[in-house]
């Protein structure tokens, strides 16, 4: 390993204590909560009055966090500076009537969230986690973190076509796993095992979001551990290094001439439509009470979004080894080469020229070389919060990541040095 993997090497490891923590975006908030509770931020409420006093603060709202830290003597004019990134990732949800099963097996009914590669969930060991929500309307967070699932594949000697055509999977009717053995299909059966889990009363449960998660942990990989492998990368990578990035610069607390904020939406896999996701009010309305909150005005609000910028940072693709023809010719993002800097001309990502420049300078500042990613031409390209959070709230925003392998899959990969160089950047683009 690297002089610089050796001295990195404590951040990736607390990387991957993250994503195995964090199996659902519900868990994934708490524990970014956690850690900022440690260096000094308190939680508050949406319900009650916010005052203007400095320090960190932070919002949980379902699978989303904002948390920003107010100055010494900030005024309420002052620009934030944002690090934007979301919580889901594409898996297998729990349906409403969660009890099925057939020809002597017990199943669980489930749906298809985001565009997982669907073949990277068959035959895995899978847990399952997510919220319950109780009768009172209170909130249990769930975890089984064991075996408990199973999405069988057909034999080869059952479908020799796929030798022949590949894979090819029906989401309704191939995707339901297995939890166990019988003849009767008991409703309820999934929930009350759940509530004994979770030392709940019988009946307790009303309502759930609840979803499949592989239960191997993440892993260094290679020979001389120069890569990780592990679940939900994309994009908790990008949440662990924004909160380690807010919780460095507050930390520091001085020097600040505008707000560092992280904001890490839900629902980015399948549109961000919510109220939990980016084309959300959630964003807006707190940094417009953070505003208010310090005695501004609605003028106020302007000059301080006029001089805000946002790095959405989520990942993107490393060149494949076996399929680099799929990637654009004089663009190839390589692991372990540090933050990449996303562009599309048809705005699918929000980078501009002079977005580049502010993230250009953010690396040279943390001292950590940066890639670019653009698409093949022949390609469709994905997107990201960043083309929303730019048009919802005219905000100044720049589409960055980490390079992975297997987006999307149950397991992805990635180079163990660059969650540490992404870190860096994020910190002193926070606190320039």
């Amino acid at each position: 390993m690297s002089e610089r993997a050796r001295f990195d090497r404590g951040h990736t490891d607390d990387l991957m204590t993250f994503l195995a923590a964090s199996p659902s975006p519900y868990h994934a908030v708490a524990n970014a909560g956690e850690r900022l509770e440690k260096a000094g931020f308190r939680q508050v409420s949406e319900t009650e009055a916010w005052d203007g006093t400095s320090g960190g603060k932070f919002v949980l709202r379902g699978g989303a966090i904002v948390a920003w830290y107010v100055p010494e003597g900030a005024e309420p004019h002052t620009p934030f500076r944002i690090v934007g990134a979301h919580t889901d990732s594409p898996n297998l949800r729990v349906k409403p009537r969660p009890d099925t099963g057939a020809h002597g097996f017990r199943q669980v009914a489930v749906e298809i969230y985001g565009g997982p590669l669907l073949n990277s969930w068959l035959d895995r060991d899978l847990g399952l986690a997510g919220r319950l929500t109780l009768r009172d309307g209170s909130t249990r967070l769930v975890n089984v973190d064991r075996p408990l699932l199973r999405v069988p594949q057909l034999a080869i000697h059952l479908d020799r076509s796929v030798t022949a055509d590949g894979l090819k999977l029906d989401k309704q009717r191939h995707l339901q796993p297995i939890w166990g053995l019988g003849n009767e299909v008991r409703d309820g059966d999934l929930i009350a095992f759940l509530e004994e889990e979770c030392g709940l009363p019988a009946g307790e449960v009303a309502g759930w979001d609840l979803m499949t998660h592989s239960v191997e942990r993440p892993a260094y990989l290679g020979r001389d551990a120069e890569l990780v492998a592990g679940p939900r990368m994309d994009n908790l990578l990008s949440v662990h290094a924004g909160t380690a990035a807010l919780a460095a610069v507050a930390g520091s607390g001085t020097g600040l001439s505008h707000i560092p904020v992280l904001v890490a939406f839900d629902h980015e896999e399948n549109g961000s439509q919510s109220d939990t996701g980016a084309d959300g009010p959630l964003l807006g309305g707190v940094l417009e009470r953070s505003v208010f909150a310090r005695g501004g005005s609605y003028e106020d609000r302007a000059r301080a979004f006029a001089g805000t910028v946002c790095l959405s940072s989520d990942t993107g693709h490393a060149v494949h080894p076996n399929y680099a023809e799929r990637h654009d010719p004089t663009h190839h993002p390589r692991v372990n080469g540090g933050p990449i800097l996303k562009v599309n001309v048809n705005n699918r990502y929000a980078t501009d020229g002079s977005g580049r420049a502010v993230f250009a300078a953010a690396c040279e500042k943390a001292d950590v070389p940066f890639q670019t990613f653009v698409s093949n031409n022949a390609m469709p390209c994905g997107t990201t919060i960043g083309p929303i959070t730019a048009a919802r709230h005219g905000i100044r925003t720049v589409d960055i990541g980490t390079a992975i392998l297997s987006m999307h899959s149950a397991r992805e990969l990635c180079g163990a040095e660059d969650p540490f160089m992404l870190a860096n950047a994020l910190t002193a683009f926070l606190a320039d």
